[in-house]
């Protein structure tokens, strides 16, 4: 009988213990959020909780004009780039960095910082671990946005704009990438390759050099390959067509045009090549 008392005791103990130690998920004041986002072919990272403004007056009552902030809440606000990038023109390298500013009425400092564990401890932010710093304007924002936002905005291949937003302050930062080093490196590195023509590597990189004005030699090349590798696409072909029009050979990119639509009329749909391929034609028939 008293075995059994014991071992009824035990198993409410550790069934209270457990209830005890029991985690609850409590709602922060400050949430977190994580932001991935492609600029190019570059990957930005950013994990950084999200303060309120509950009817303070920014960067007088919650932060301080003039002051080091962590830009956020919690532990520092991070962010990483996969490749190397410029910070407001300044040339930073591929890593993780704690983001720290200094508000301003007009204008704010935005800092990369190496040191990713100092967090809201300010006191002891040690300048020479700047990575890079950014002297930028605030905008003012004709609405007022509660919670503090970090965005990325005006994406293109060459770069994007980080924006802090807060209230009615909008300050952006400008990043640049180098799309067109990392991906004409990756090309030449692969072009020698004899794996090349798997995964349509040629055609690919025939596109991206006619796009961005490179060696169309090497474009028409590639491009000539990736046909001999699939006759039946008609859409290489019409690529192959562009790159000797923008080379001013209009007589053999009509041909190529006009094989395109040959191809594409056997084909079950052709997806607008065959009209696209006759404007072509006619442009070109306009310049010789």
């Amino acid at each position: 009988m008293n075995k059994l008392v014991s071992f009824t005791a035990l198993v409410v103990m550790i069934f209270f213990s457990a209830a005890i130690t029991a985690q609850v998920d409590y709602p922060s004041p400050s949430p977190l959020a994580k932001i991935s986002q492609k600029v190019g072919v570059t990957d930005v990272n950013i994990e950084y909780s999200r303060p309120a403004r509950k009817g303070r007056t920014l960067f007088v009552d919650v932060e301080k004009f003039g002051s080091i902030w962590r830009t956020g809440a919690n532990a520092s606000t991070k962010i990483s780039f996969s490749h190397d990038v410029t910070f407001d023109g300044k040339p930073v390298p591929a890593g993780q960095y704690a983001l720290y500013s200094i508000p301003g009425e007009t204008n704010w400092s935005v800092m990369l910082y190496s040191d990713l564990s100092l967090g809201g401890n300010v006191g002891s932010y040690d300048q020479s671990k700047e990575v890079a710093r950014a002297n930028v304007q605030a905008e003012k924002i004709p609405i007022s946005v509660e919670n503090f936002t970090i965005d990325i905005g005006n994406i293109s291949n060459d770069g994007a704009t980080l924006g802090l937003v807060w209230g009615n302050y909008y300050v952006p930062v400008k990043l640049g990438v180098k799309t067109d080093e990392v991906v004409s490196a990756q090309i030449e590195d692969y072009m020698k390759n004899p794996m090349a023509s798997v995964g349509n590597h040629y055609s690919q990189a025939a596109s991206y050099y006619y796009q961005n004005d490179k060696d169309l030699n090497s474009a028409l090349e590639w491009i000539t390959k990736a046909i001999e590798i699939n006759p039946t696409a008609f859409w290489n072909i019409q690529t192959k067509a562009k790159i000797l029009g923008k080379m001013e050979r209009y007589s053999e990119a009509i041909e190529a045009a006009k094989q395109s639509t040959q191809v594409a009329k056997a084909a079950e749909n052709d997806f607008g090549y065959i009209d696209a391929n006759q404007k072509l034609i006619d442009d070109w028939s306009k310049q010789q």
